[in-house]
């Protein structure tokens, strides 16, 4: 470009610039995007004779899912407090609320909010999940895939506890102290078994991690049903845990239950994750 003067200056285009920091901006921001993805990340851990098996697929016939302090700490009183059950697997990851260590080698401390997984000696074909820990909405989808993908699907029957503040149910009539805490079944489309309590009633909805193994299982024909408590007490509660007894009904045709009756009140359940002995990974 020459001036008025003769003098020849070399052209500047202001376009190009704007659009190489847009590109710079645009690298950057997927950069950051996929850093927060690798952090959000779930990962399932298992022991090495179960991570073995899983070429295969693991033969699963059972799997029972807890999910919330009280529906944990029922299993830890009734189902996992004999010596037939190991620990062999975990869920590890990271969100604002569950500040855990999102990489795979690290398990969770003795107490903390966790997701573990543990497995009958003599059943192995039976599978408990106790989730004490919160798990993000956009980390749903990755639990119920990765922990599925773990399992034979064909055979495979699904049963759910969960907690549940009172406050999100749904009824036109008052409820009593005395009708508080109880229990309210959801089953998919693939379960013929016989619900032990009433069904969930419109408009009611299910969230988080019950909602998600539910709508799997529905998507995926895998035959489950669903026990919803709900209770007025978000800490742990032995009267809230004994809610969920008409589940050991089920629980008993699979393995050898307890007959422990909660006699210790709450206190006793402070840390509802059993503690069973862990095989090392």
């Amino acid at each position: 470009m020459a001036t008025f003067f003769g003098e020849v200056l070399s052209v500047y285009s202001r376009a190009v610039e704007e659009d190489d920091e847009d590109l710079d901006d645009e690298n950057e921001d997927e950069q950051i995007h996929r850093a927060i993805e690798e952090k959000r990340e779930v990962h399932i851990a298992w022991c090495p004779e179960v991570a073995q098996s899983l070429e295969g697929k693991l033969q699963c016939s059972e799997l029972i899912i807890a999910v919330g302090t009280n529906a944990a700490g029922f299993l830890s009183a009734y189902v996992l407090n004999t010596e037939s059950w190991d620990a062999v697997g975990h869920a590890s990851l990271w969100n604002e609320r569950s500040r855990g260590s999102s990489r795979q080698s690290i398990a969770p401390l003795p107490g903390e909010p966790a997701c573990l997984f543990y497995r009958h000696r003599d059943n192995p074909a039976v599978l408990v999940c106790q989730s004490t820990c919160y798990i993000a909405e956009d980390q749903l989808f990755q639990w119920t895939e990765k922990v599925f993908g773990c399992l034979q699907k064909r055979g495979l029957s699904v049963m759910v506890l969960s907690d549940s503040p009172v406050a999100e149910y749904k009824t036109p009539d008052y409820l009593y102290g005395s009708a508080v805490p109880f229990l309210r079944s959801l089953k998919s489309s693939a379960s013929k078994s016989q619900a032990l309590c009433p069904a969930l009633e419109q408009p009611n909805i299910l969230t988080g991690l019950p909602a998600a193994v539910l709508s799997h299982c529905q998507v995926h024909q895998i035959p489950a049903v669903l026990y919803q408590c709900y209770t007025d007490v978000i800490s742990p509660d032995s009267i809230t845990m004994e809610t969920y007894k008409p589940a050991l009904l089920c629980l008993s045709k699979l393995v050898k239950v307890s007959e422990y009756i909660v006699e210790q009140g709450p206190k006793h359940f402070c840390s509802p994750l059993v503690t069973a002995k862990i095989k090392t990974t």
